[in-house]
């Protein structure tokens, strides 16, 4: 009966699935940032080869 009210008591296993639940929104949060910062990148990038590209043509 003791080990039934230690296992009652007993409150680690809760702060475990609470650190993991964090971990996992922090997680969701990290990719979606670097998603939208990814698509920015990819934008910057892209125009500064066009103005490259057009550059090159133009003192051709």
């Amino acid at each position: 009966m003791q080990f039934i009210r230690k296992m009652l008591k007993n409150e680690e296993g809760a702060t475990a699935i609470e650190y993991g639940l964090i971990a996992a929104l922090i997680a969701v949060a990290a990719i979606g940032a670097m998603t939208s910062l990814g698509s920015s990148l990819k934008t910057t990038f892209n125009t500064t080869s066009d103005a490259l590209n057009e550059g090159v043509a133009a003192g051709q």
